[in-house]
């Protein structure tokens, strides 16, 4: 093999005057929210160590550097080796700062990094056919639908809404000119040559195939078998540690590790880095990124003294908390009955609520006690959930991260009393409420959430009027036939111009929550531009909240008249449907919401 040549370069280096080809042998594009939730705060975190609101933008020319690692490109420099999935990302977060950038000219800056246009034609940087129609529309602001599109496709629209939700929020205001300005210029790689098509293979297996050198779980498993005396004892250790790692392993990419710092973070972490200049690492950031180093250095503080406790810690302590780690990554991801919750929480993608679940446990709790804890905690996130969704209020990874991590230490190893009262606690002094639902309506921010919020209320509903429907088919967007968001209002102003003074009124009343309902995706689009006299004989027969609006729904159904009323709830038919009848159905789904997420259904599980 030939002289590897190496230098480092910036972003703006990389992606200036250049077109780069992904190798025939790379991988689809496959980062998941994990990797850009930690590639953002990363990047933020450590521009934040700099940024002052009291600096001039010439100033961040003297920030730190953020090293990204090496990318290595064929000798025409012109096929990306190694680092297409950083690079993509990156090219992602870029396109999200150029649509929030107000000045023009930089705005410019970024597009010249991410494509260029001649004769009409718009040419990426990392230059992929398959993906230009999925970045055409991220730069427009157009709908695309990524099912059906290969993996990369559907991964890169993923990720750019994802990046959306943790950047909008993690920059300070009036801050992204100078974040910008440091991410192009300071944030750098190691750009490695290969001289020949051989080489370049050479390479990219010994980078991805060789050579790999210990992971953090390794090292601390080294470090914690050490630390136990007797043979057998330390024998034993070491079978339940494999054995778990490999249960680990099974959920998916650095799911052992992401257990094993969710497990300390939420135990014993006592401190976390504020989001300000100068702010030093806490407990939680180093658990994040040295998590073996961090326990090494704070056993005698968590109480590992003798060669006993570091047995107890693995074979108990470890393997309690993990099985429960999987557990709650089972109950996530697959609708199991007492544990809803959890599934709730983490269909709307809220990847913190491991943390709050596994702080509430204490190592000698029986089943019986953990199991009560999930739902005592997953109960109360549901509804802390929905209150911020409701009041159009973030979720995202980095506005939530020192809110979820105090509350975690606040209920650290209660008991099951002591978490009912002090998760009601907290929803009392939340500064929102449910009755953000009167102003709740499908935007751009909303859409993410719509579909669960609708399927709750939809499964409620149901569920409490006798009928056996499952809240993970309305949100399944996998099966052949799924649900789509249902605007009883057809999107014609003309038909309604008599009510509205202008066409953007019009369309923020069609958007509420009181003029929307679920059906299936055949019907919804089978209905399109029709009328709502000619809807309605549709939604009969559909499930109970579409169906709700013919007057036929209240004809032979005592199960649903007896939840209405028990309930107090106001449905009544529409045989014509008005800017009145969408403000009363607006009130009705706030009312049920309340009966849904009533913070008193915390104390059903003493």
């Amino acid at each position: 093999m030939k002289k590897i040549l190496g230098a480092p370069k910036s972003i703006r280096e990389l992606f200036t005057g250049v077109k780069y080809s992904i190798h025939y042998y790379q991988r689809e594009y496959q980062w998941q929210r994990k990797q850009v939730e930690e590639l953002i705060e990363d990047l933020t975190g450590e521009f934040l160590e700099y940024y002052s609101e009291t600096h001039e933008r010439n100033e961040v020319e003297k920030y730190g550097h953020y090293f990204m690692g090496s990318v290595v490109l064929t000798e025409d420099e012109n096929a990306i080796i190694d680092g297409q999935q950083r690079l993509t990302s990156l090219s992602l977060v870029l396109l999200f700062i150029t649509k929030h950038l107000q000045d023009t000219n930089d705005r410019a800056e970024i597009l010249n990094l991410i494509y260029s246009q001649k004769y009409g034609k718009t040419t990426f940087n990392i230059n992929v056919e398959e993906r230009t129609k999925c970045l055409e529309a991220i730069i427009n602001d157009e709908v695309f639908e990524p099912e059906g599109h290969p993996e990369s496709v559907q991964n890169i629209w993923h990720r750019y809404n994802d990046i959306i939700e943790l950047m909008i929020d993690a920059i300070p205001e009036g801050a992204l000119p100078f974040f910008k300005d440091w991410l192009i210029d300071n944030v750098q790689f190691i750009k490695i040559v290969a001289q020949t098509e051989q080489d370049a293979h050479k390479i990219f297996v010994s980078m991805n195939d060789r050579g790999l050198s210990l992971t953090a779980t390794e090292m601390l498993k080294g470090y914690l078998l050490s630390e136990i005396a007797e043979n057998e004892d330390r024998q034993k250790a070491n079978e339940l540690w494999k054995a778990k790692m490999l249960d680990l392993k099974a959920l998916g990419k650095e799911q052992e590790s992401d257990c094993i710092k969710t497990w300390l973070r939420s135990q014993y972490g006592e401190t976390i880095r504020e989001r300000k200049k100068n702010a030093t690492p806490g407990d939680f950031d180093i658990i994040g990124t040295a998590f073996h180093k961090w326990l090494r250095e704070n056993a005698n503080t968590i109480g590992l003294k003798k060669s006993v406790d570091y047995s107890d810690l693995v074979q108990k302590e470890f393997i309690l908390f993990s099985n429960t780690y999987i557990r709650i990554s089972e109950y996530s991801t697959k609708l199991t009955e007492g544990f809803e919750y959890i599934f709730y929480n983490a269909d709307r993608n809220f990847t913190l609520q491991p943390l709050l679940l596994l702080a509430s446990l204490d190592k000698n709790d029986t089943k019986e006690i953990i199991d009560a804890k999930l739902r005592i905690v997953s109960c109360f996130l549901d509804q802390y959930i929905s209150i911020r969704i409701f009041n159009f209020k973030t979720l995202d990874y980095s506005a939530m991260t020192y809110t979820m991590f105090m509350l975690a230490k606040k209920i650290r190893r209660k008991d099951s009393t002591q978490l009912v009262w002090i998760l009601t606690e907290e929803i009392a002094i939340m500064e929102y409420n449910l009755g953000g639902i009167e102003q709740f309506h499908l935007s751009g921010w909303t859409k993410r959430y719509m579909l669960h919020q609708l399927a709750r209320i939809t499964h409620f509903v149901e569920s409490q009027s006798g009928r056996d429907t499952k809240f993970d088919v309305y949100v399944n967007r996998n099966i052949k036939n799924p649900y789509d968001i249902e605007h009883i209002w057809v999107d014609h102003y003309e038909r309604y111009s008599e009510e509205f003074e202008s066409e953007e009124e019009f369309q923020r009343t069609r958007n509420m929550l009181g003029d929307l309902v679920l059906l299936p995706q055949d019907i919804n689009r089978s209905l399109n531009d029709t009328t709502y006299a000619k809807k309605l004989p549709k939604y009969f027969g559909q499930n109970l909240l579409a169906s709700s609006l013919n007057e036929n729904c209240y004809e032979n159904n005592p199960n649903f008249l007896r939840f209405a009323a028990n309930y107090k709830l106001n449905f009544k038919p529409n045989t014509d449907f008005t800017k009145e009848s969408i403000k009363e159905r607006q009130k009705l789904y706030l009312d049920i919401s309340k009966a849904i997420w009533n913070v008193e259904n915390l104390k059903s599980y003493l």
